[in-house]
């Protein structure tokens, strides 16, 4: 696939992404959750967008920052514990919680692809077990921050209602642990399923 077509599926994947975030920020829920739930996207999505010129992922990358910034939109529009699918399987399946978070933190482990491609890009690391490991580890570090700052929010919050909808525990103790866990997961199946794809996409970017 040559630059023009490349450009023209990533223009493709900016618009989609566009009119999802605007949609969100139409009546959402709650505003002050919203902004602490799409901030951190938005910033990710600037960044990409301003390095653009200097340094292009592969679309496989780009089609993963779209896919968790839309997943990120959508939970900041309902809130986490709000989003109607979810909540259908939930009384469908009469489960104790909705699992749009989790399923949310399981497709961060996407993200696993994003950050191989910057460490094979910007630092000395080769295909192969350490790549891998520091990738995984990588990404479980980012979803421990996440954490980190959601117990940050309701502290500094003294658990007011948007706090308690960022944390999104729906009276789940180990909240947290199940957020890194299922991350950790995605991000180890990610790798095994998309190492060779994403290798064939470096060698004709």
């Amino acid at each position: 696939m040559d630059t023009s077509k490349h450009s023209k599926i990533h223009l493709g994947l900016l618009f989609v992404v566009t009119i999802i975030f605007i949609w969100s920020i139409i009546k959402p829920a709650s505003y002050l959750d919203w902004l602490a739930e799409v901030s951190p996207a938005v910033v990710i999505l600037i960044i990409v967008i301003v390095t653009y010129n200097k340094f292009r992922f592969t679309t496989l990358s780009y089609c993963i920052i779209a896919l968790l910034s839309i997943l990120t939109f959508i939970g900041g529009h309902y809130t986490y514990s709000e989003v109607p699918l979810f909540n259908w399987i939930k009384e469908e399946f009469d489960l104790n919680r909705n699992n749009y978070d989790r399923f949310g933190h399981f497709l961060k482990g996407l993200s696993a692809v994003v950050v191989r491609e910057i460490l094979l890009s910007f630092t000395p690391l080769k295909k192969g077990p350490w790549l891998s490991g520091i990738t995984i580890s990588i990404v479980l570090a980012i979803a421990a921050l996440y954490e980190i700052i959601e117990w940050l929010s309701t502290k500094i919050s003294k658990g007011g209602k948007t706090s308690k909808d960022f944390l999104g525990m729906q009276g789940d103790i180990w909240d947290a642990q199940w957020d890194m866990s299922l991350a950790f997961v995605g991000a180890i199946l990610t790798l095994i399923i998309f190492s060779k794809m994403h290798d064939h996409l470096l060698k004709n970017k």
